[in-house]
């Protein structure tokens, strides 16, 4: 059951973070942007749910967007967004999404582009499932958290939209 929970009349946010590497999902490598991620989601006072590692496999991806989007209101994915011929993550996003929110995807790819060139070539997509965000960053420690970072202002208002709270 997808929840938000109230602590002294602050909405708590339920969160997901998804690490999608076939080497740190093969356990050749250690996950450090997951971490990173879910490090500035409690931060910022999200509930951290779970977190997962999967490959890169659009199924995979679906499966765990898919479920994860039954309990938390928030998924974070990171990795996956390049243009190599195994990374799949905004495909398998948009895949399971209702609908896709362009301006996010191109706010994180605006301020990456201040620090890195390359930052262009990150495909990372936003998008809703009924009432959860999914939020696609880069694999890369640093691009994730800067992208996060670049966008993370907008999320619990997104999350109150997509609660019917349309006061503003």
């Amino acid at each position: 059951m997808m929840s938000s929970s109230t602590t002294e009349g602050l909405v708590v946010f339920t969160a997901a973070v998804v690490t999608v590497s076939d080497s740190c999902s093969r356990g050749e490598r250690a996950d450090i942007s997951g971490p990173a991620v879910v490090e500035i989601l409690k931060k910022s006072g999200f509930e951290i749910v779970h977190t997962r590692i999967v490959q890169d496999d659009s199924m995979q991806i679906q499966n765990a967007l898919v479920h994860l989007a039954l309990e938390v209101r928030f998924i974070v994915t990171t990795g996956g967004t390049g243009i190599a011929p195994r990374d799949v993550t905004p495909e398998a996003t948009e895949a399971i999404c209702d609908r896709l929110i362009d301006g996010v995807g191109e706010r994180m790819r605006l301020e990456g582009a201040k620090k890195a060139p390359f930052a262009a070539l990150s495909r990372g997509v936003c998008g809703v499932r009924e009432k959860t965000l999914i939020l696609n960053l880069p694999g890369s420690p640093g691009g994730a958290v800067e992208s996060l970072e670049a966008v993370l202002e907008l999320v619990p208002h997104a999350l109150n939209l997509l609660d019917g709270k349309t006061e503003h």
